[in-house]
């Protein structure tokens, strides 16, 4: 698979993954975390999750200017593997996690660090292929590294899971998704008696060894109590993460490129001179206009932690090889892993043909994918009651709930949309960014995925207000407009990239 790719390559993506390790523990758990700590709304927890989603990449706007001033692009991503392991830690200590404004603030330590990471450390691995040894495999080398660093993805929910549940078990009780939500209810006086009476006790029962709790107050206090420091140990995963991640870094940062340094005043470097002003403005405009149109599928993606999660807990039926709503988060790097080697053979063997797409139309064909996965999902929530009807009734029966392989399904479809939309977009921006932006241009990208997320929360709104598969359906059109835009212009983004 690393035939003909650069060696520094697999280095890259090993260091990569202790930061896929954290950002996962963090989409499996975000949410809920804040639902069940601070006792707020899908609504206000996905506001709060918007803030640090979007931050995270718009942050990796600041780093990439950062790295770009400096020339000093390994510097940067070591300060950010620190830096992010500190928030992990401040997260991770319940203690200091009093408020649900304390805990965006430890958010937002982590999305700095991950604005010095990410962005810049993706412009490294494009700078590997801008030797002309190497040009031809930029796709596929991307595809590769993405790949790869999804291995820390794939098994962070799990951790989390683990650490929690364990915890939680510790204290004498065992997990429900559904309880933390409940007990909030039943401690603010909102819980109907026949549910206090029914399905709260009924819970409360099952998740004490069957056995009746004597005072349901002290209970719910005590579960919640159990439940939220458990998250918060969870996130203790994520800092040993970084810190191996840090500890590959550094011992391999001698394989990975060093560009020049500053030039003196008034020279100019030789990829610059490739490129005159002219050049440079459409390959800015050609970025720019990808970055508008990929802001509407990253909005559409990143539902993935929020309304997704959500329904996991609130529709779906628990059990088998899904036994907790965080498992679900799992879905999407396992399957990248297992479909990105497909996924190159394939496009190696349109290739060997001819007819392989350009990167342009890969990206929008990857949008249509991305509709027919939310049409899957709308169809599948036909139906179903609205969420404020389940809350009322103190949640929804198993007999009403749906089947783990729907959500399945749509996170298969999604992954493959994603196989055909990031890497590639990653590809192209170090293929058409000026050599001398090229951490600011992959800052760009992550900054439009940033505007997509800071637009997350609408899709919480929308799920808590409306029924749920005309909220589906709402991110079906927008797929289907992102394709269209994007297939507008494939043929001036071809010419440009050339």
């Amino acid at each position: 698979m690393f035939k003909g790719h650069p060696k520094g390559l697999l280095p890259a993506a090993l260091a990569n993954m202790g930061e896929r390790f954290g950002f996962y523990t963090m989409m499996a758990i975000l949410t809920l975390f804040l639902m069940s700590k601070f006792n707020i709304s899908g609504t206000e927890a996905g506001t709060l999750y918007s803030i640090f989603y979007g931050a995270i990449y718009i942050l990796a706007l600041v780093g990439g200017i950062i790295a770009d001033r400096l020339r000093n692009y390994k510097g940067t991503i070591i300060a950010g593997l620190l830096t992010m392991s500190a928030g992990y830690l401040f997260l991770a200590t319940p203690a200091l996690i009093t408020s649900q404004y304390v805990a965006l603030a430890a958010l937002l330590v982590i999305a700095f660090g991950n604005g010095l990471f990410k962005g810049n450390l993706q412009a490294v691995v494009g700078q590997m292929y801008d030797n002309d040894q190497y040009r031809n495999k930029r796709d596929s080398g991307f595809q590769i590294f993405y790949m790869f660093i999804n291995i820390g993805a794939m098994f962070a929910p799990f951790m989390a899971t683990w650490v929690r549940n364990t915890f939680v078990k510790m204290q004498g009780f065992s997990y429900n998704a559904e309880l933390p939500g409940l007990c909030h209810q039943y401690l603010d006086g909102k819980m109907a008696e026949e549910v206090v009476s029914g399905r709260f006790s009924e819970i409360a029962t099952s998740v004490s060894g069957g056995v009746m709790p004597a005072d349901l107050s002290s209970f719910a206090v005590s579960y919640l109590d159990a439940f939220n420091t458990g998250f918060h140990y969870a996130f203790l995963t994520a800092v040993g993460a970084m810190l191996i991640s840090l500890a590959i870094f550094l011992s391999t940062k001698k394989s990975l490129p060093t560009p020049a340094g500053k030039s003196k005043p008034g020279s100019v470097s030789k990829e610059e001179i490739r490129q005159d002003a002219k050049e440079i403005k459409q390959r800015i405009y050609a970025l720019f206009a990808v970055f508008g149109v990929v802001i509407f599928f990253w909005f559409s993606f990143h539902q993935n932690g929020l309304t997704l999660t959500m329904f996991a807990k609130d529709y779906t039926l628990l059990g088998g090889l899904f036994p907790s709503v965080e498992i679900f988060q799992s879905v999407n790097p396992i399957l990248v892993v297992a479909l990105t080697p497909i996924i190159i053979l394939f496009f190696n063997f349109l290739s060997r043909k001819g007819i392989e797409p350009s990167t342009p139309k890969k990206i929008a064909i990857g949008m249509g994918i991305a509709a027919l996965a939310f049409v899957v999902m709308a169809i599948g929530s036909l139906g179903l009651p609205l969420y404020k009807d389940v809350v009322a009734q103190g949640g929804l029966p198993d007999a009403m709930r749906v089947t783990p392989w729907l959500l399945f399904t749509v996170y298969f479809i999604l992954t493959v949309a994603e196989l055909f939309i990031s890497p590639l977009g990653l590809s192209f921006v170090s293929k058409v960014a000026p050599a001398h932006m090229q951490g600011l241009m992959q800052g760009g990208w992550l900054t439009a995925t940033a505007v997509g997320n800071f637009s997350l929360f609408l899709g919480a709104m929308m799920y808590e207000s409306i029924s749920i598969s005309v909220t589906w359906t709402v991110f079906v059109v927008v797929c289907l407009i992102s394709m269209i835009a994007m297939l507008a212009m494939v043929k001036w983004l071809e010419r440009v990239a050339k």
